[in-house]
């Protein structure tokens, strides 16, 4: 899908009652990996839009840094998170998975003011910004399926790595058990990179992610 996985990890997280202090960075950190291939594989098969990219990166980096320095009350965390998780669900479900032949050019204004946007958010909760991104691009048209997977992709790089750099620069640090998920997380991250860049689509697996989602969406809103 071109993301780093981050509202899988985070939603995972939520239903193992993960504290909220290790959730942000550790979903962080795995995006950075996971992210990176997701990009290399889509910029291999040429689906990469650097103007685009550039369109949103320019206000989402700093502001990212800035989500990433706050450090949110875990009730307020979680219901963010519930509410951006929707996002999630609703890309599964393929409601903004329709792409369209009349590709629109985005505004720089546009670009700038969605970036900062979802880039905030990214840093205070702690997702790469793609699962709210690539809605976007389908919805306006500003690029196809998979030229908003490989936006997406560096999008989230480049916004979790300033986010993580805002959760060091206020004393927050990574668990040593995050690295081991990071290496199980890399196996997911080729293979998924591969095929969704050689275009499989698994509908069924869309749908077993999405109830999963949904059940920690009503965990974190309700508990």
């Amino acid at each position: 899908m071109g993301h780093g996985g981050a509202s899988g990890y985070l939603a995972l997280m939520a239903l193992f009652s993960f504290a909220p202090e290790s959730m942000k960075p550790t979903a962080l950190l795995l995006n950075i990996f996971v992210a990176g291939i997701s990009f290399y594989y889509y910029y291999k098969e040429g689906y990469f839009n650097k103007k685009l990219f550039l369109a949103f990166a320019v206000t989402s980096i700093p502001f990212s840094l800035l989500g990433g320095r706050f450090d949110i009350d875990a009730s307020l965390y979680k219901k963010i998170l519930a509410v951006l998780l929707i996002f999630a669900i609703l890309k599964m479900l393929n409601v903004f998975g329709k792409e369209s032949d009349k590709i629109k050019d985005i505004k720089l204004w546009q670009g700038l003011i969605v970036g900062a946007i979802i880039g905030f958010f990214s840093g205070l909760i702690g997702i790469g910004g793609g699962i709210i991104l690539t809605p976007l691009i389908l919805l306006f048209h500003w690029g196809k399926m998979k030229e908003a997977a490989a936006v997406s992709a560096l999008f989230i790089w480049v916004n979790s790595a300033s986010a993580l750099i805002g959760q060091f620069s206020i004393g927050i640090t990574l668990e040593k058990e995050s690295f081991l998920l990071v290496a199980i997380a890399l196996i997911g991250g080729v293979l998924g990179g591969y095929y969704g860049s050689k275009k499989i689509n698994n509908q069924k697996l869309r749908y077993i992610l999405a109830f999963v989602l949904i059940i920690a969406c009503a965990k974190l809103m309700f508990t």
